[in-house]
């Protein structure tokens, strides 16, 4: 989806949720699909995030549907295959849409290097693009851009900070 222009906006809801690992920002559009999920302390992060993919963005309180708030705390309660029924959209680059969407399909519970998401996308060479677009990507957990860590199988960059990103892997059952 194209950047809007300056003159108009898009709206989004914005609701907080407790996790074990601090305040989830969850940002909704009108159809109740997650856009953006966040951390507080990281919102400024996020708002950037939005802002490169949406252009101009309003944000007004407003709660995430019930079924997303109660899927994201069964995950956090363990029950780790609660994230696949989220519903959920993305803008960005065509690229960066491919790596999201990848993203998604690495099972909770297992790790994957930046040079094995870019051959699964069938882009081997693109291991730096691959991590660029993992870290913009705007759903965190959900779209589990916490499972990609290096070649070596050393934790990397993690937009929430790696603290989190360690909670995330040990919740999932990964030695680490």
């Amino acid at each position: 989806m194209p950047a809007r222009s300056a003159k108009s906006s898009v709206s989004f809801g914005l609701d907080r949720l407790s996790t074990p690992i601090g305040i989830a920002l969850l940002i909704t559009d009108a159809e109740g699909h997650l856009r953006a999920l966040d951390w507080d302390d990281y919102e400024h992060r996020m708002r950037e995030l939005l802002r490169l993919h949406h252009g101009a963005v309003e944000l007004r309180d407003r709660p995430a549907p019930t079924g997303m708030r109660t899927a994201l705390s069964r995950y956090f309660d363990g029950e780790l295959s609660q994230l696949a029924g989220i519903a959920w959209r993305i803008a960005g680059t065509p690229f960066q849409q491919k790596v999201w969407t990848a993203l998604a399909q690495i099972p909770a519970g297992t790790t994957m290097s930046y040079g094995a998401l870019a051959a699964r996308i069938d882009m081997p060479k693109a291991i730096r693009a691959v991590g660029h677009a993992n870290g913009s990507n705007p759903i965190s957990v959900v779209l589990p851009c916490h499972r990609l860590i290096g070649a070596d199988g050393s934790l990397v960059k993690y937009g929430g900070g790696l603290e989190r990103k360690r909670w995330l892997l040990r919740h999932e059952g990964v030695e680490i």
